[in-house]
């Protein structure tokens, strides 16, 4: 069996094309995206909508809650699943499309069995703060400290939580990959120059705001208050600190295009570290003639 993968920076245009690629190969998509697999984040996450879908099936979006825990072990499950049952049966071949390194890697390369998550560690790191979290794991594990994001506090106490379960370093125990899959992928990287990506950001940004980005974020902070701390995606932690009047809505907003813009370079920073991507640069040639390169080699892949 044989798939494609479309990653890329956030906002660089990885939805558009991979729809117009599935419905020339008869492929269903299934998101790699962190943030997608949460209810109610719509606007922010720039979800896919039931129009721009244009009848192609997407799996894994909407899966849970947005204050319920989701790992890249959830998501290596559920896919894997999908892969194994759905696509397989069905004869569609698949795109998986996104921007999230760990859930991509999980598929193409596999998966480390790392132990379910303990309640009382959990409840014992989440009082702490990110400071704190941070100093915690480079003395447990200087390794996964370097590369994670140190802005996002589940998974700061997921690494903490591993390294205090089984002894040993996360970064080490996450490489020790099973792959549950039979597929092999094409895979594929987008990018575009960083002035030109910066500018497409920071512009998708402003359009969120204008289809209701605010007004979202609103619902759910007053739904989920008690939880917010397990709530970090880039549009909506930025507007909790707005609602609780610690910074200015003009500030929140800057800040939302700054660590959107941020999140942009630690995925390109991810992506080059990776293996056997091709990558295409939407600034030096047009979506339809890297549609058309990409059918090439998937007809010889």
């Amino acid at each position: 069996m044989k798939g494609i993968v479309i990653a890329g920076a956030t906002g660089v245009g990885k939805t558009d094309l991979s729809i117009k690629l599935a419905q020339k190969i008869n492929a269903e998509i299934i998101s790699a995206d962190a943030s997608q697999v949460y209810k109610e984040l719509d606007i922010g996450t720039a979800k896919v909508t039931q129009k721009e879908m244009q009848g192609i099936p997407h799996y894994m979006i909407d899966v849970v809650n947005p204050d319920e825990d989701y790992s890249v072990g959830d998501f290596e499950r559920a896919v894997n699943n999908i892969l194994n049952e759905s696509c397989q049966k069905n004869g569609k071949n698949v795109i998986i499309a996104g921007g999230t390194g760990l859930y991509i890697k999980s598929i193409t390369d596999g998966f480390a069995k790392l132990p379910s998550k303990d309640e009382k560690i959990r409840a014992e790191l989440e009082i702490k703060n990110l400071q704190e979290l941070q100093e915690m794991l480079k003395e447990l594990d200087e390794k996964s400290y370097s590369e994670i994001d140190l802005s996002n506090k589940l998974r700061l106490v997921r690494a903490i939580e591993v390294c205090l379960l089984t002894g040993e370093k996360f970064s080490e125990l996450r490489t020790k990959n099973i792959k549950n899959n039979n597929y092999k992928f094409l895979k594929i990287f987008l990018n575009r120059n960083r002035d030109e990506l910066y500018e497409r950001i920071n512009l998708r940004v402003e359009i969120m705001i204008k289809n209701g980005l605010v007004e979202e974020a609103k619902k759910v902070y007053n739904k989920y208050r008690k939880n917010l701390y397990k709530i970090s995606s880039i549009g909506y932690k930025e507007l909790f600190l707005y609602f609780e009047h610690k910074i200015t809505f003009d500030y929140a907003i800057e800040l939302i295009k700054k660590e959107s813009r941020n999140y942009a370079k630690r995925q390109l920073t991810w992506f080059k570290k990776e293996k056997n991507y091709i990558v295409y640069n939407f600034s030096e040639m047009s979506e339809c003639e890297i549609i058309e390169d990409i059918l090439k080699r998937w007809k010889n892949f």
